[in-house]
């Protein structure tokens, strides 16, 4: 139990305490916080307390904007933290509970928290990770058949995104414009793109590495998780794709949650891996307990609705390729590792179509409309809708979660 009083549902209790950069009105500097309840604790007000053998030199960390140099210093600083934070925030410590001027600087109601990036982003990896998606995916292009490439059951396959575009929550995302080819037969039109869509994803940053780094080893290059919605133009990405992959039609917004849970916060709900047939190569096998217990929602509101109506429920165990596998085969060829580089795990579908973690399957490539209650449907994301993605994994009496990430559609750009 913290002193700090937190509810049953919030997402922020001790057994979380997710690292995140906020300002607020009086104070627009940027700085580290971690959430606790409805609180923000600033580390840099109290960087001083830090007494372990690795943040007694290195509090600097915590005054910094970002999370990048903290995340730098390696797994045991990070476990090194946390315990320390534990103890600092639980109910039996009066070093800050006690303190009544220092508490006085170093909370802040989270309502007051303007939040940002939490790292800088040099680069961003998206992976295609879900069997399930990509099934669903394979057969609405190329038929049962062929669902699955011939390469995707031996390595988990990915491509580079645009880390500049990668964007915090609350940020709204402008509808594209672009090439497109409605008609097979016909000539591309360039416009606003009408099959937008969301990708419920979660992503992993990292600290650096430029070694190949081994699947047993990859769990000390992990920081944390958050919520991502990889915004998709269908249309644009479906003309553009072939033969080099997505461009245009994915690179325009990646939204994702502020505040990183740490693996450390996760560990409590690791279950066993899925079993992979056939069998990976040697590098990517590993017996150890790498994917979670994280349950995830889609929420939309369109512009004239009272309440968000949930049109996906999944979770993050569905994934085929672990993380672990994910780190290992992006570095196996000497690709090196920045400090705040995201490795995205691809849209997370389940095996019912209520798991379904893009609109292209919910709505099964616009043939089937999605209910929002009230008479309203989509097909794909119209105008002024905002999408609300959230998560947590849920203990005895208390869950570990990631709060909101959430983004609003803006019309396109006039040209």
């Amino acid at each position: 139990m913290s002193f700090i009083h937190v509810e049953e549902t919030s997402d922020f209790p001790l057994q979380n305490l997710p690292y995140g950069v906020f300002s607020t009105k009086e104070e627009p500097r940027h700085r580290i916080g971690v959430a606790i309840g409805d609180q923000v604790l600033d580390l840099g007000a109290i960087k001083h307390l830090f007494d372990g053998p690795i943040l007694s030199k290195h509090c600097h960390v915590f005054e910094q904007p970002t999370l990048n140099q903290f995340m730098a210093l390696g797994c045991e600083a990070w476990k090194e933290a946390r315990m320390y934070l534990q103890k600092l925030l639980s109910a039996k410590e009066s070093t800050l509970r006690d303190n009544t001027e220092l508490r006085k600087r170093a909370f802040i109601p989270r309502t007051a928290a303007l939040m940002h990036l939490p790292a800088d982003i040099g680069d961003y990896t998206d992976f295609y990770s879900s069997r399930q998606h990509a099934t669903n995916v394979g057969v609405m292009f190329r038929g049962k058949e062929n669902a699955l490439m011939p390469n995707w059951l031996h390595l988990p396959v990915g491509y580079h995104g645009r880390a500049s575009s990668v964007v915090v929550s609350g940020t709204p995302i402008q509808r594209p414009m672009g090439q497109m080819q409605p008609e097979d037969t016909k000539p591309p039109v360039f416009g606003a793109c009408k099959l937008l869509d969301i990708e419920l994803e979660m992503q992993k940053q990292l600290f650096p590495h430029r070694e190949p780094i081994s699947i047993h080893e990859a769990h000390k290059h992990i920081f944390g998780m958050v919520l991502m919605n990889d915004w998709s133009a269908r249309d644009i990405q479906k003309w553009e794709y072939v033969p080099l992959g997505p461009f245009l039609g994915k690179s325009f917004g990646t939204t994702i949650s502020p505040w990183v849970v740490t693996m450390d916060a996760l560990m409590p709900f690791a279950l066993p891996n899925p079993i992979q047939d056939p069998k990976p190569l040697p590098y990517l096998c590993d017996d150890q307990p790498y994917t979670f217990d994280i349950n995830l929602f889609v929420a939309l509101k369109g512009g004239s609705m009272s309440q968000p109506a949930t049109i996906c429920r999944s979770n993050f165990k569905y994934m085929y390729w672990t993380m672990k596998q994910q780190l290992a085969h992006h570095t196996i060829n000497g690709c090196n590792l920045r400090p705040g580089d995201l490795l995205a795990s691809g849209t997370i579908s389940g095996p019912d179509p209520e798991n379904f973690g893009s609109m292209l399957e919910l709505s099964w490539k616009g043939t089937k409309p999605i209910d929002l209650g009230n008479g309203q449907t989509r097909k794909f994301l119209q105008d002024g809708d905002e999408v609300i993605i959230s998560g947590y994994c849920q203990g005895n009496g208390y869950r570990v979660g990631f709060g909101e990430c959430t983004g609003k559609v803006l019309p396109a750009r006039n040209i």
